[in-house]
């Protein structure tokens, strides 16, 4: 299997205040491109695009592929489960939104040390593994955000998990909260296959401070920032697949083309991205991803991963009258960044363990002055 995986978690909008208006007709084009150039994984999940991924998936991928032509990943949502009753309820809910008579790969969906008790109570493992046994899945894993303790824990309890899905790229690799590096070797340690998310971390190496870029240019003037990216994570042994959540055609054109021959990089172009990592730690960027599991249960329906790009945008375009222009906009319909009550609901929602609150007080300093 070549290792560039379509992750629908940001796929292209008809409407970008709409999650929902998924942009049917261009992803068609994206997976008849992405298929053609011979690459087959497709990742979705129960909440992305607020529930609307995995309909897409149907009318994209199951209604007009071979079923035998790619293979399907979708999740489990641990965070939402209550009583045992709901896995199986989400499940069939699942099979039916997708067409799917079975899932290739099914993942327990961002697991950590808090939904790891979820996990151990109702007995998930078990759940994944009969419906293995019942041919409605054929590998079993786990997405992850949490320590390489937790992780080498979770690992340990459970070694009937055949790959577990983290987030690694070289912005994260030896970060002390993420711990990309520390996560990898912990599932080498216990023979497990990556899959590698996040690998663009949302966006903000796609995004890079112009001093950064230019030293990106000076050495491959063509390739691109998002390239660097995902030939890094690519690079590693032990990764299967990395996953590219893919927003139009000319991202999937660009990553579907370096990917199809893929080299690995060289000591010397590692050591050029440990430069960049430099760069963008001195600008200070929020590392958010908009992975946005930080927004639904906001009392103040603050919309927190548009006003950290926005904030990350005045970062590398300083005093661009767009971006506060843009800021008044979204406040008409959302919470400002200085209505937070600091309830802490956004903190324990992100993978990311993003300090949001602190965070939202230097976008409050920034656009409402």
């Amino acid at each position: 299997m070549k290792k560039l995986g379509f992750g629908m978690m940001r796929l292209p909008l008809l409407d970008a205040e709409d999650k929902k208006s998924i942009d049917r007709p261009q992803v068609c084009q994206m997976v008849d491109t992405f298929m053609e150039r011979g690459f087959t994984y497709f990742d979705t999940a129960y909440m992305y695009h607020e529930y609307e991924s995995e309909h897409a998936v149907k009318d994209v991928l199951m209604t007009r592929k071979d079923r035998d032509s790619y293979t399907l990943a979708t999740k489990l949502p641990v965070m939402q489960l209550k009583e045992k009753e709901d896995m199986e309820r989400i499940f069939n809910e699942q099979r039916e939104k997708t067409g799917a008579e079975y899932f290739d790969y099914y993942l327990l969906h961002a697991l950590d040390a808090e939904h790891y008790k979820t996990v151990k109570r109702l007995d998930c493992f078990g759940f994944a593994m009969q419906k293995k046994a019942e041919g409605k899945v054929k590998h079993v894993g786990f997405s992850f955000h949490d320590s390489a303790e937790v992780l080498d824990q979770i690992l340990t309890d459970h070694p009937e998990a055949e790959f577990v899905q983290l987030q690694i790229n070289y912005l994260d690799w030896e970060d002390a909260k993420v711990q990309s590096r520390k996560c990898y070797e912990t599932a080498v340690k216990h023979g497990k296959k990556v899959v590698v998310m996040e690998p663009v971390k949302g966006g903000t190496l796609a995004n890079l401070p112009k001093k950064a870029e230019e030293l990106l240019r000076a050495v491959h003037p063509d390739w691109s920032n998002a390239s660097w990216a995902i030939r890094f994570v690519a690079s590693l042994e032990n990764v299967m697949v990395v996953l590219s959540g893919m927003s139009n055609m000319d991202q999937m054109l660009d990553n579907s083309g370096y990917m199809q021959d893929f080299t690995p990089l060289t000591e010397e172009e590692k050591k050029v991205l440990e430069q960049v990592v430099d760069i963008i730690h001195e600008a200070a960027k929020i590392p958010c991803t908009a992975c946005r599991y930080c927004v639904e249960g906001c009392p103040q329906s603050i919309a927190i991963p548009e006003y950290f790009a926005l904030y990350n945008e005045e970062i590398t375009d300083k005093g661009n009258p767009e971006h506060a222009k843009r800021y008044e906009e979204l406040t008409k319909e959302h919470g400002k960044a200085s209505d937070c009550i600091e309830c802490g609901q956004c903190e324990g929602a992100c993978p990311q363990h993003l300090t949001a609150i602190e965070w939202l007080k230097k976008v409050a300093a920034v656009f409402e002055k």
